[in-house]
């Protein structure tokens, strides 16, 4: 994946600052910065359903938002994109015929995700944590060679949030490559490689780390405070 002076205009204002970075197969790369950053913009741009105002998005060799993507790339949005009146195995169902992926593909998400006991619940009486794996267990669907999830793990009890990572770092494992927003500390420290945002720009790069080592930093929340009131060593 390759990312080259994006920039991103919204009414007058520029959202994201011609961000360049790229991101290699099988690696697992955290978006970490405070809320309005342009984290969800970047990763709309990612998969090619945000109208870009300069620069270029590669993935996977093609375009952003290629055709030959949609079923190459999955896309975990922050709001679960379910039928309400559906059940859980009625909409992975419907996603997987949509996708064309294999016979057997939603029971196999439903398995990962951990909803298989909830497979006959409908979507609208299910719980926030339930509804985003229930959307996370979409974006898994056929198997992609990207993952782009929006903070997947909101709402997750600690057993369910490890039990998630494992299956990321399989994933990755199998050549999977992940980008994943989190507002969690722990959850950065279980990454590649982090790209911190602040106001549509990327303030560093690099692994957990070297970016402890970068600022002197004890911890990532500490050094993230640092990196972002100017105090880096």
């Amino acid at each position: 994946m390759r990312v080259r002076d994006l920039r991103v205009v919204r009414g007058k204002r520029d959202v994201l600052h011609g961000l360049t970075f790229e991101i290699a197969r099988g690696e697992v790369v955290g978006l970490l910065g405070p809320s309005g950053c342009g984290k969800t913009t970047l990763m709309r741009a990612l998969v090619g359903v945000q109208v870009v105002a300069g620069g270029e998005v590669t993935v996977l060799g093609e375009p952003a938002g290629s055709a030959g993507l949609r079923r190459r790339v999955g896309y975990a949005t922050q709001a679960p994109a379910l039928y309400a009146d559906l059940s859980v195995a009625e909409n992975l169902r419907y996603f997987a015929s949509v996708l064309g992926a294999p016979r057997g593909d939603a029971a196999r998400v439903m398995d990962e995700v951990g909803l298989g006991r909830h497979r006959d619940q409908v979507a609208a009486t299910l719980s926030g944590g339930q509804l985003n794996r229930a959307n996370l267990a979409v974006a898994l669907l056929g198997e992609p060679q990207v993952l782009v999830l929006d903070e997947p793990t909101v709402g997750l009890d600690p057993v369910l949030r490890e039990e998630l990572w494992e299956l990321f770092r399989e994933l990755a494992g199998r050549g999977v490559t992940l980008i994943v927003s989190s507002h969690v500390m722990d959850e950065a420290g279980r990454t590649d490689r982090l790209l911190l945002m602040r106001e549509g720009e990327i303030l560093a790069d690099g692994t957990p780390g070297a970016l402890r080592a970068s600022t002197g930093a004890a911890d990532l929340e500490d050094a993230f405070l640092r990196l972002i009131t100017g105090e880096a060593a």
